[in-house]
């Protein structure tokens, strides 16, 4: 059959790229869950078959920002699950546009959690006073803070799961430094009350005038850092000197005080293009995968089109001040990477601005929050599904900003996909353990999924040939494969061999031995 790359998310120079390595190279995958968001795995698309990026789906707004401190430009969400609570980690920024004038307030970083990652609240921590009372979830000011020139408007908060760490330094964050410029790394022991691990910053080359952060890569035993960086900036006199495009550096260290090994983010097939944000981090059911969530950032200048859109006079006023504020839009990406520094980068939006409406279609609509979580699907006996968190209505003429929240299925990013005329996926050679072959996908009634496995050279194994696998069809994110002769694949662990997905109207989206 002829091998075809395919129009929205697979593009010619990709699909060569990964057809060029040697059958003779064996992937040792063990019993890990593999995905297909980059490609890797796969040798061949046959018929029909595709990859095909999936977006998530617009839920509620999960935090209106609408305290005084809070703001209308919030931003630089950080969220994760801990135990039994949801965190959240955010600035608190005020932004007012009139003709010819921007006003700023002081920065914030705030906090919130919740039980389900659905509904939120703010404790009143007591910890900073804000205009006479403490009565607010202000957990750090920005300026001199615990010694060190703190900017507090650009927070990554993460839970430092490195066996290593001191339990007065469980939760760890980055906090930008304007003088000198730079990331200070920062601890606390309970996630509420932080202080400086060092009076100098940890990073001092890049521009970090966005959200700056590292974590603790488990699969690879290391802390990893990404940046915002300019492609041919430079620093002179603690000041960023930016040339070139926005784009990303990324580091390691095995103490989160020390780092090295700098290298800029590479992408395999995408043109250079303005990444606001990164938002990378380890998949929770996949850690050798880490993918992200990069804001596209795109100046359209005036058109019809931009004056069409949403808020109009605002775009105006704001454009009056620095063109950009008003003509640029964002969206978010989807990107993923198993070595941290390439990256196969979507092209296409993860999340488009979406219909119209007041609040959207506008810099930095689609921020998205660092970083996944699960949360319970509003369907009764439905699975647990992902969440993630985008910001909307920033820096508009209200007195606040939101936060919505988008669901997606779990390990829903991209699909091995084919329509009912058929289509096929090759894998390359791979080695696994376990005694099962476990399948996350979704068919029509009609459609189905049929599973071979073939030695190395692609010859079909006696009783796991795709005549001895009757179709199978659902929709579930857990079904284990059978054939005729059961479904016990333990005597082939070890051994070098493919997978063969035969398919029609259906997707895959992640297979496991187990």
């Amino acid at each position: 059959m002829k091998i075809i790359p395919t129009a929205r998310v697979f593009c010619l120079a990709f699909a060569l790229a990964t057809t060029a390595i040697a059958s003779s190279d064996v992937m040792d995958i063990g019993s890990r869950r593999e995905l297909f968001v980059d490609g890797a795995l796969v040798d061949q698309l046959r018929g029909r078959g595709e990859l095909r990026l999936h977006s998530p789906v617009a839920q509620e707004v999960a935090v209106t920002h609408d305290q005084a401190w809070e703001g209308n430009a919030s931003a630089y969400h950080s969220i994760f699950q801990d135990g039994d609570l949801y965190r959240m980690y955010y600035r608190g920024w005020q932004i007012d546009f009139t003709p010819g004038k921007v006003r700023t307030s002081n920065n914030f970083l705030c906090y919130a959690e919740s039980n389900d990652g659905i509904h939120w609240r703010k404790p009143e921590l007591g910890l900073h006073e804000f205009k006479g009372s403490k009565a607010n979830n202000i957990v750090m000011l920005s300026g001199t803070f615990q010694g060190v020139n703190a900017d507090a408007g650009h927070p990554a908060v993460f839970k430092d799961d490195n066996p290593a760490a001191k339990p007065a330094e469980r939760y760890k964050a980055f906090i930008r430094s304007k003088k000198p410029l730079g990331l200070l790394a920062f601890a606390s022991p309970d996630g509420i009350h932080w202080s400086a691990m060092s009076p100098a910053p940890v990073i001092s080359d890049g521009a970090f005038d966005s959200q700056n952060l590292a974590f603790w890569d488990a699969a690879r035993g290391e802390y990893r850092a990404y940046w915002r960086y300019f492609t041919g900036g430079t620093v002179t006199n603690d000041e960023w000197k930016p040339q070139g495009v926005r784009s990303i550096r990324t580091a390691t260290s095995k103490d989160f005080m020390h780092w090295s090994h700098q290298n800029d983010v590479s992408y395999v097939d995408s043109a250079p293009e303005q990444l606001y944000t990164n938002v990378i981090k380890p998949y929770a059911r996949a850690p050798q995968l880490l993918l992200g969530f990069p804001l596209r950032y795109i100046e359209q200048g005036w058109s019809d089109s931009m004056r069409a859109l949403p808020d109009r006079s605002e775009r105006e006023i704001k454009a009056g001040i620095v063109e950009r504020y008003g003509t640029a839009l964002c969206e978010s990406l989807f990107m993923a990477s198993r070595d941290g520094v390439t990256f196969k980068r979507w092209n296409e939006a993860f999340i488009r601005p979406g219909i119209e409406r007041s609040g959207t279609w506008n810099y930095p609509h689609l921020l998205v929050g660092w970083h996944l979580v699960e949360t319970k699907s509003a369907l009764t006996g439905a699975p647990d599904e992902l969440s993630l968190y985008a910001v909307e209505s920033y820096g508009g003429g209200g007195n606040h900003s939101v936060l919505r929240r988008y669901t997606l299925r779990l390990d829903g990013f991209v699909s091995a996909h084919a329509p009912m005329s058929g289509g096929e996926l090759l894998t390359k050679p791979v080695r696994f353990q376990g005694a099962r072959l476990h399948l996350n996908f979704s068919t029509s009634a009609a459609g189905g999924i049929q599973v071979e496995i073939q030695d190395e050279k692609g010859n079909p194994l006696p009783g796991f040939t795709v005549a001895d696998c009757p179709p199978i069809f659902g929709d579930t994110i857990d079904r284990a494969v059978t054939w005729k002769g059961g479904g016990d694949v333990s005597a082939l662990a070890g051994k070098s061999v493919r997978l063969r997905f035969v398919m029609k109207d259906s997707d895959l989206f992640s297979f496991q031995f187990r």
